[in-house]
This record gives structure tokens, sequence and C-alpha cells, in this order.
């Protein structure tokens, strides 16, 4: 565009009158009307006017009558302003949806409600939560499509016995012959699709349960390994994010307020909000600017090695307790099926096992925390992730000996247990359901009542403060036992679904009543990607490595299961891709895509260094990011010292020509 036909926008300041503003107006005005429309919007968007200035520009250049006359080649066809129309209509339609659609998601009001009150610390837990419902959901989903709905179209000959609501806590009864357990699915091969093709030939789309089941676990696994890796990524993107250490209170202090926020309810939140994480900010700079003697810091080095030997002791001693009973318990009731005892009446002993790992689950973290309150951190957060620790691993541990029990063990070698996956899918299932009771009354007794002793007893307007690292442990302890128990349960993740509903809401509500907001610090961002770690970590690779050794080494039972009459699960693979190459079907180039891709570890290893150097070059591009910002902070507190020096010579030079000048006037008064 030429020079002469841009506007010419004058200063403000430079005018005085109401009148040579009118004629810069009226010249803009026709400057403006001269141009081309697009032109015209461009010039209007890249003005330095206010808002209520650009519109009112624009309607009066839109105008028919204007001081210079009519506009007649500036009006817009009928064609033109329809489609224009249509398009601004679309945009809002589509703004609109995306709006509509932030609001209606899953909790989404109670999370807002809860980072009000009680900062995003305590909303992480809820986060987390939310985070398992959809692995449980897309686990329910992938089985029931390819593994509980197949066999229901096609279901064995079973006797069941009458339902008498026991069975929803032990597991046993009813439950022990339906699609709940392994057992009931059977090893047979269905044709899912017949149709005639050419030259009287029928192609026919068989379906094999042994491997739509085997194949089902193990893409859901492989599924889910890459949703936690992305979100694990996600979360140190997050919580490691380029220059947060830098602009974390300036951008609190200046720029966090939601000003789209109108209603009183909201406001309050959002101020709630913000409130407790500059209290947060300042906290971790009180904590940072603390400094210790060498002293001081052996003697804490001296108590924080006395409390994990404490600590990995007790733990290491409640899992071999749970070995060993588990192993007791297994001979009493083998020995009760001998003498002609029921299986329901031997269930209740079967649940004294679930008992205690519960009863040590809930006892144990209260001695963790008197430990813990003998030694001292630098960082509130290090006192936060030290007890995830420790009863992480506690809760861990016991995890690893029940399964060395089930799968090592002799529970595949006693006679009395016909089928030995569906026995294990029934002590996974009381083991979540006595968990889900333990945390139910967790939660009256550990809040509630302690809330009312609090006010009613001790006269204190102290409440409990919710116990994150607890509950979050609650809930990868829950996770590593659905994961555990998908091969054996396939239903389990939609137990585990009805579980988390009602946790949220219970949890909800008992911290809207009985909790106050917290008093350590509580990073959102750095705790999120804890938990992501340590469900990938400890819970997930656990839980797949015991998959894996299940599958490849243990012998199935002889009676139940759609391995029946295999030596391995995974040999049920050997013999359908061995079929597959002697019959003439559609699906002959599977087996040697099978065989490169899962048995060929050449792929494995070269998959695996990719991942790994793509995550070293991401690392090597952060970390030169975050030298740049340092460089850039720096330079902009030197610019700053340089400004504040360049003011006070400044000063000292006005000073300086300021006192002969008024000596000069105080001579001039005095003659």
């Amino acid at each position: 565009m030429p020079r002469s036909m841009r506007p010419s926008i004058r200063d403000a300041n430079a005018v005085d009158g109401n009148y040579e503003e009118e004629l810069e107006k009226k010249k803009l005005l026709g400057e403006l009307q001269q141009m081309p429309l697009n032109d015209r919007i461009k010039m209007l968007q890249s003005m330095p006017l206010n808002l209520a200035m650009k519109r009112e520009l624009r309607r009066m250049t839109s105008c028919r009558n204007v001081d210079d006359g009519p506009l007649e080649t500036n009006r817009l066809p009928c064609w033109s302003r329809a489609k224009y129309s249509l398009i601004i209509a679309t945009r809002q339609c589509w703004y609109g949806f995306h709006s509509n659609l932030h609001s209606l998601q899953l909790w989404q009001i109670a999370q807002k409600q809860i980072s009000g009150r009680f900062g995003m610390g305590v909303l992480s837990y809820f986060i987390f939560l939310k985070m398992l419902l959809m692995f449980n959901t897309f686990l329910l989903v992938l089985n029931l499509c390819f593994i509980v709905i197949p066999q229901v179209t096609n279901p064995p000959e079973t006797t069941n016995g009458s339902f008498v609501g026991l069975e929803l806590l032990y597991g046993t009864g009813y439950f022990t012959d339906t699609i709940l357990y392994y057992g009931y699915y059977t090893n047979n091969t269905w044709t899912i699709w017949k149709n005639p093709g050419y030259n009287n030939s029928h192609i026919n789309i068989p379906y094999n349960m042994p491997i739509a089941y085997l194949y089902t676990i193990g893409t859901s696994f492989f599924i889910t390994c890459i949703i936690l890796v992305h979100c694990l990524s996600k979360a140190f993107g997050e919580s490691y994010r380029v220059g947060s250490g830098y602009r974390g209170l300036a951008v609190k202090m200046f720029s966090f307020w939601d000003f789209k926020v109108t209603q009183k309810k909201s406001i309050v939140l959002n101020h709630e909000d913000i409130s407790t994480q500059l209290k947060v900010s300042l906290a971790e700079l009180d904590f940072r600017a603390a400094h210790v003697s060498l002293f001081q810091w052996f003697a804490n080095l001296s108590v924080h090695f006395l409390g994990w030997l404490l600590s990995l002791g007790s733990a290491a001693g409640c899992a071999a307790g749970v070995y060993f009973y588990s192993e007791k318990m297994l001979k009493d009731y083998s020995e009760k099926i001998k003498m002609g005892m029921s299986e329901k009446q031997a269930a209740f002993s079967l649940l004294i096992l679930p008992v205690l790992v519960s009863a040590i689950n809930f006892v144990m973290p209260y001695i963790y925390n008197l430990i813990g309150l003998l030694e001292t951190y630098d960082f509130p957060q290090q006192r936060i992730y030290v007890s995830i620790a420790r009863n992480l691993f506690l809760k861990m541990s016991i995890i690893a000996m029940l399964c060395f029990h089930w799968i090592k063990g002799n529970t595949s070698t006693i006679k009395e247990i016909s089928c030995w996956e569906t026995f294990v899918g029934q002590e996974l299932y009381r083991l979540v359901v006595v968990d889900f009771i333990f945390i139910i009354l967790e939660t009256i007794f550990g809040e509630y009542i302690w809330r009312l002793v609090c006010i009613k007893l001790l006269k204190r307007k102290r409440k409990p403060e919710f116990d994150i690292a607890r509950n979050v442990l609650d809930l990868i302890y829950g996770q590593t036992l659905t994961w555990v128990g998908l091969l054996f349960v396939p239903l389990m993740p939609a137990i585990q679904i009805i579980k988390f509903i009602v946790v949220f809401y219970i949890k909800k509500l008992s911290l809207m009543r009985n909790c106050q907001p917290p008093c350590k610090i509580w990073q959102a961002s750095h705790m999120m990607t804890i938990f992501i770690s340590l469900l990938c970590v400890p819970s997930f690779l656990g839980a797949t490595l015991a998959h894996l050794y299940t599958v490849w080494k243990v012998k199935p039972s002889s009676t139940c299961g759609p391995y029946r009459t295999l030596n391995t699960i995974y040999k049920s693979t050997d013999i359908w891709l061995q079929l597959l190459k002697n019959e003439k079907s559609n699906f002959v180039w599977f087996p040697r895509m099978h065989k490169f891709l899962v048995e060929n570890p050449f792929l494995v290893i070269v998959a695996s260094g990719i991942l790994l150097i793509v995550i070293y070059f991401h690392w090597q591009v952060l970390d030169g990011q975050r030298k740049i910002i340092k460089l850039l902070n720096a330079q902009i507190m030197n610019e700053g010292d340089d400004k504040k020096f360049l003011i006070g010579k400044l000063k000292d030079f006005n000073k300086k020509k300021y006192i002969p000048l008024k000596r000069q006037m105080h001579e001039e008064t005095e003659d």
C-alpha cells in the first residue's frame, strides 16, 4: 500500500481543542473511505486506538453518507454479505461449542470448588483419581468388546447356585462360574462371519477365544503403557517448564486473575485459590532462605538413616508376615475342603487375609508419620515425598509377596483348588472390596470423627488436614490390584470404576465439611509428576512383569479357562500361528508380522534406543532453553542496575545544577 494511502494518526497530546480533533478525525475518515474494504479492516485492526474508537470509525466509514459524499463503491454485494454472516455465525457456534464442551467435562464444577478452597495440591488428588477412572473405562470397554460379549453370546454349560448377597463380599458362590472370572471362559473357536465367495468358495472369519483373550490383555497393557508415557512426559513438561522458577510470583501477582469470572461465588473461589498459591510460594521462599550448621546437618542425617531403617524393616516384616500367613491360610483351606466342607463355608477364613492386608495399610502410615515427626527436612515437599516412598514400598512389597504366593507358590499345585486362576481372581476381588471398605471407614473415623473430637471435646477450631500422600497411595494400590487381576478377572475395571466414583463423592463431601486448607507447601505440577511416575514404575511395571511371567512360564489349569489343554498360555499363540501357516487363509502374512514384532528382540532394542535418544534430545533442548532464560534474566537484572545507576547520576547532576541556580536567585533577591 502506498504511503499516501495510509491514515495519518496525530499524537493526541499534541492537539489542543476539540476543533483540531474533529479536523483530524474527518481527515482520518476521508483516508479510510478511499481504501478498499479489506485494507480498511486491516488498518483499523492495526491502529493504536481503543475498541470503542475503532467501532465508531468502522460504523462511520460504513455509512452511506459522510461529509465527503456517498460511498456506493464500498457497499458489499448480497452474496458477500451472506458469506461473511455465515462465517461469523459458524465461528460463534464453534466458540460456543468449545466453551460448553469445557463446562461439560466430568466433575468440572467440583474441581473448581476444591481448587478454590484447598489449592491445587489437594485438587491433584482428584485429578489423579479422574485419570485412573479414564484408564479403567478404557480397559473395561476393550474387555467388553473382545472378551466378555463374545463369550456371553456363546455361553458354556454351567450350574450356578442361588444368589444370597454374601457373594458381594466374598466373591465366591454364585460369582464363581460367571463372566467375572477366568474359569468361565472357554477354549472354543466360533465363526463370526460367513460370506459366499467366488467359484462356490466360502469366506469364514473365525473367532478364537484363547487368542482373543491373550491379545486383548496384551493390547490393553501396550496402549496403557503408551498413554502413561505420554501423561508422564506431559506432567514433566508442566512441572519443570522453562522459566517457571523465575516468574512464578510475578505471574501470580499481576496476571493470575481470571477476568472472565462474573459470579460472586466464582470470584470468591478464584480469590481463595490465588491466596493459597501465594502463601505456598512465600512459604517456599522462607524455607529456601534458612541455613543450618554442619553439626545440625549431621544430626539430621543420622535421624533420617534411623527413620529409613525402621520404616524399611517394618515394611519387610509386614510383607513377610503376609506371605507366611497366606501360605498357612491356603493349607487350612485345602484341609477344610478335604474334610468335606463346602466352598461357601470355607470362604469366611479366606476373608481374613484381605482384612489383615488392609489393616496393615491402615495402621502403618500413622507409624510412618510418627517417625517423620522426629525428622527435619529442608522443604515440606521432602516430608511428603518421603512419606509417599515409605508407604509405597510397604504396599508394593505386600503385593509382590502375594503375587509370588499366587503364581510361584502352592496355589497352582493344590488339588483341592480345581481352577487356581479363578481362586486368584477371588483373592484379588476380596482385596479390592475390603480396601474400599477401609477407605470409607478411614474417611469416617479419620476425618469426620476426628473433627468432632477436636471441636466438641478438645474445644479447638483446627480441623484435620487432607492427607494427600496417603490418599494417593490408596489409589495407586487399588489400581495395581486392578492391573494384576486383569488376566484373572476381566471385569475388574468395572469394579474399580464403581469404587472410584463412590470414593470421589465421599472424599469431596468429607473434604468440604471436615477438613481445612493445607498449611504445607503443595505444588500440584510436581506432585502430579511424582504420582504418575509412581504409577508407571512400581505399579504398572510390576503388574506387567507378573503377567509376562504368568503367560510364559506358569502352567494353566487343566479343567477351566481358555488354555486348559496347554502347558503355557503363550503356547496358544504358537499353535494358532502354525494353523495360519498350514491353512490357505487371508491371514498368511500375520505369522511373519507376529514373529517380527513380538518374537524379535532386535526390534525392541531399536525401539528402546530411539525412545532414549528422543528423550535425551528433548532434555538437552530444555536444558539449553533454561540456560538461555537464565542469561536473559541476568541481562534484565543488569539493565535494571544500569538504569538505577543512570538515574542516580542524573539526580546528582540535577542537584549540582540546581544548587548554583538557587544561589544566584537568592543573590538576585537580596540585591
